[in-house]
């Protein structure tokens, strides 16, 4: 776990009030500087580029408009973008959580060697669907802690919890993950032993 400010905090916190005046060079820094993250965050929880790019303009143009009324806290600016790109995107999931039938049948030359990773897909499929059932706050602390690497202290801050409620939050999510997943994980040990 991290302690104290992050190096970029006071930095930041400068930038912004010079993004408040309309300064776009200082504007530009920041987004030299948060760009990659919240792409990469985006894509993660999207599963699409285009739209984790979308995601990653809509989030900076709010900081462009938050300007100097943004309360940077000891982390910098990053606790807030991530707070926002992932807001965005659990808004672009849920507005796009409806089937699109077509009749074109994509022209995909199969490998043989496909069969061989079905299983494999099958399982990320259902691990996803098992994600996905669970609560919103769960699920995003789980996210935030494993796949972003980010601490229980940061995922609480982008949450606005404290670390004891961002601590059950992720016992509550694994709890439930391993009941949902028990025979996957079953079968798996099996054919290992």
């Amino acid at each position: 776990m991290r302690a104290g400010p992050w190096p970029d905090a006071p930095e930041d916190r400068v930038l912004l009030t010079r993004v408040a005046r309309q300064d776009s060079q200082a504007f530009r820094i920041l987004v030299d500087r948060h760009l990659g993250a919240i792409v990469a965050l985006a894509r993660r929880m999207l599963k699409d580029e285009a739209e984790a790019d979308d995601i990653a303009q809509e989030a900076l143009l709010r900081l462009w408009r938050a300007g100097e009324t943004l309360d940077v806290g000891p982390h910098g600016l990053r606790p807030w973008l991530r707070r926002v790109t992932s807001n965005l995107c659990l808004d672009r999931i849920r507005a796009t959580r409806r089937t699109v039938v077509t009749d074109e049948v994509p022209e995909v030359a199969e490998e043989p060697t496909q069969a061989a990773g079905l299983e494999e897909q099958d399982l990320a499929k259902r691990v996803g669907e098992a994600m996905n059932a669970l609560p919103e706050r769960q699920r995003r602390a789980l996210t935030l802690f494993h796949h972003e690497g980010l601490s229980q202290a940061e995922v609480g801050e982008i949450l606005g919890v404290s670390d004891e409620a961002v601590e059950s939050l992720l016992s509550r999510a694994r709890r439930a993950l391993r009941a949902s997943l028990e025979k996957d994980w079953k079968a798996l040990l099996q054919s290992e032993g």
